[in-house]
């Protein structure tokens, strides 16, 4: 169902179940991604199978449900001879998706539509290391066409994710800001450190003062980075946090594959998730080679430990 409370309001009442990797499920459904554009490639060729893959995670338990256009630019959408409206459209279409494949759901369901980094548009595994020789201005300004028609098709909330530096997160707080859709800021962090070096004090210090910031955290990293990273942004920012890290597997750019054949098995155990909970994580969930049958996990996970928060 459409949910009846803001997302704000929501994660100062308690944690939310974010879903998995989009693509994941995707590929289970039989769907070939070997695409520039990725899951993004289906929202012209496939849309039935987005909506499909997003109600896959709510029959899993997820409560917010994160949009197919990570990878979705005009810049890569033209690239394959998709024009402007065209793309604007299908932008569009990401956050009606999903927005229907929550409909039918008994509680309420959020969406947070996907604003991916520069660095995916190049799909090269640049937003695994950030520093792509750009200004903070160039990267706003590649930025804010992309989340202006985002906002206008009436999200929950903006998720300005896997961001691997400081200029970027600069960049795309810049480019939201003033758009009326809340955002949350997710880094992607090896260590305590962003991927691009700078430290996740700095990175999350950025947030603090901003109000249209309702979460910050971090996302698509070893589960083991985000122990540390949950407990110094909400320490840093006093926002409630995000988490959804990968499996603890590495994604290899030249061979294009991950590092193991099959996820790691004890990903989310119940202790990790309400150590994440008691240090200010509202939002849980997985990223990268995370599918339904985890965020099965977490959502059974986080109902025991609900009286805890």
């Amino acid at each position: 169902m459409k949910p009846v409370r803001t997302l704000a309001a929501a994660l100062g009442e308690g944690s939310l179940v974010l879903d998995g990797g989009l693509s994941d499920q995707l590929r289970a459904q039989g769907c070939d991604l070997a695409d520039d554009l990725w899951s993004a490639r289906l929202l012209a060729d496939g849309p039935q199978q987005i909506e499909a893959a997003h109600a896959a995670y709510v029959r899993a338990g997820a409560q917010v449900l994160i949009t197919s256009s990570y990878q979705a630019t005009y810049e890569g959408f033209a690239r394959r001879g998709i024009g402007r409206d065209r793309a604007s459209e299908l932008l569009a279409d990401s956050v009606s998706l999903a927005r229907r494949a929550g409909a039918g759901a008994a509680k309420e369901i959020w969406v947070a539509a996907s604003v991916g980094p520069y660095g995916a548009m190049l799909a090269d595994g640049s937003e695994y290391r950030g520093r792509y020789g750009l200004s903070v201005r160039e990267l706003e300004r590649f930025h804010r066409p992309r989340i202006e028609t985002l906002a206008a098709a009436g999200p929950d909330v903006l998720a300005l994710e896997t961001v691997p530096d400081t200029d970027e997160a600069e960049a795309l707080l810049g480019a939201a800001g003033g758009c009326g859709v809340p955002v949350w800021l997710s880094y992607t962090v090896a260590g305590d450190r962003t991927r691009a070096g700078q430290p996740l004090a700095e990175a999350f210090a950025l947030a603090a003062g901003e109000d249209g910031v309702i979460a910050v955290g971090v996302n698509c990293c070893d589960p083991s980075d985000a122990d540390g990273a949950v407990a110094l942004a909400a320490t840093i920012t006093g926002k409630p946090v995000v988490v959804y890290p990968n499996s603890g597997e590495e994604w290899d750019a030249k061979a294009k594959r991950w590092s193991l054949e099959a996820p790691v098995p004890s990903l989310f155990p119940p202790d990790r998730l309400h150590t994440w909970q008691a240090a200010g994580a509202r939002l849980l969930g997985g990223c990268c080679r995370v599918g339904p049958a985890r965020i099965t996990e977490v959502a059974a996970a986080l109902d025991t430990g609900r009286g805890e928060r």
